[in-house]
């Protein structure tokens, strides 16, 4: 792993092996080497050609098509590409998730986090928000940052990862933007509360200012509490949340994006609360819908010991006084995900992607 080189196409060394928990005290001074400053760029085709060698004997991955939803004239500035999406911790995958109908030999990390980078390297986000990150340090840090993008990650206090034998650490949520499109401003991690409490949720929170329009925005990633009867809970880290949300944006001043994993139906109180907050938010793939009023049928869909869990949990919400939502990336299909669901040889989480294209309205405030 210390011998990553200088080179920009031979990333294979890289891919192939990743730091158990066990041997990243063995090899400190093999980290601190690998500071991002310090290493090459890597051309993103590189990359995705040493993930496609990885990735040889499994099937090809899905092909998912981009909506169009705009219907304005066109923006005078490129869209903002954002990606939300958990990527199921390892530790869990392995340990604790139980996918009775997904082999062991397709959760193997050596190839798991190719099928992971290369879903990213199809869609070239500019600011991405991912959930169960596990693999922040030896992995995604170390890969993104060459790819030109601004890192950051806030693990949860208590992560059920810990509980796993021969773990990675904790797992957390990570927050990625591209350098050469914008400018960091502030930066928040907010360890969620719920009724006074501090809870073992977490969020990031990032006002950028694009370089092109030099227009600010906030983005903020959160993984808010899992499971039923845990409803209240949610409510409560959720209105956690948005009012911090809200002190971030000056009320709504800044525009804000807020993507996650609620671990909610849009039945739940805690969706209510995004829709009628006082942000003005939207959620943005409502917008796929015929009446453009309707949640996605799932987000994510798995099999477990207790039965098939085919839900709606993951949003990307946005201020839709503010922004325009230009297109987004369509959903698996049932025959894609296969009688056996999520995850599998061809799709890494249990969770999907969600991808939309974002730009400026010309007139924020008139809408508010």
């Amino acid at each position: 792993v210390c011998s990553m080189g200088n080179s920009t196409s031979r990333l294979y060394s890289v891919l192939a092996k990743t730091l158990s928990s066990g041997a990243v005290s063995q090899h400190q001074d093999c980290l601190e080497q690998l500071d991002p400053a310090r290493l090459d760029p890597i051309d993103p085709k590189d990359l995705l050609e040493e993930c496609q060698i990885v990735l040889q004997k499994r099937p090809p991955r899905f092909q998912r098509n981009f909506v169009n939803l705009k219907k304005n004239a066109a923006s005078n500035h490129r869209p903002i590409r954002v990606m939300q999406w958990n990527i199921l911790a390892q530790a869990l995958g392995e340990g604790k998730d139980n996918f009775v109908q997904c082999p062991m030999e397709a959760l193997k990390w050596e190839e798991r986090k190719c099928l992971i980078l290369e879903e990213i390297l199809a869609y070239k986000p500019d600011i991405l928000c991912l959930q169960e990150v596990d693999h922040y340090f030896d992995t995604f840090e170390p890969l993104l940052s060459r790819l030109g993008y601004q890192c950051t990650f806030f693990p949860k206090p208590w992560s059920p990862c810990l509980d796993v034998e021969r773990n990675n650490g904790p797992d957390g949520c990570a927050l990625f933007f591209l350098k050469d499109r914008f400018e960091l401003v502030n930066s928040a991690n907010i360890r969620l509360t719920a009724m006074k409490l501090k809870t073992n949720q977490v969020a990031i929170a990032q006002t950028l200012k694009c370089h092109e329009t030099g227009r600010l925005f906030c983005i903020a990633v959160t993984h808010l509490k899992a499971r039923t009867g845990w409803e209240r809970f949610r409510s409560a880290q959720g209105c956690d949340l948005l009012q911090n949300l809200k002190n971030i944006t000056q009320g709504a001043k800044i525009p804000l994006i807020v993507c996650g994993d609620f671990n909610a139906e849009p039945t739940e109180e805690v969706y209510r609360e995004f829709s009628n907050s006082s942000l003005n938010l939207n959620s943005a793939y409502k917008l796929l819908s015929p009446d453009g009023q309707s949640e996605p049928p799932y987000t994510t869909w798995k099999i477990r010991p207790s039965g098939e869990c085919r839900h709606t949990l993951d949003y990307i919400w946005y201020s839709q006084h503010a922004l325009n939502v230009n297109s987004a990336l369509g959903l698996l299909t049932e025959e894609q995900i296969g009688p056996n669901r999520l995850p599998s040889f061809n799709y890494p989480s249990d969770h999907l992607s969600l991808v939309c294209d974002f730009s400026f309205n010309q007139d924020p405030d008139r809408l508010l």
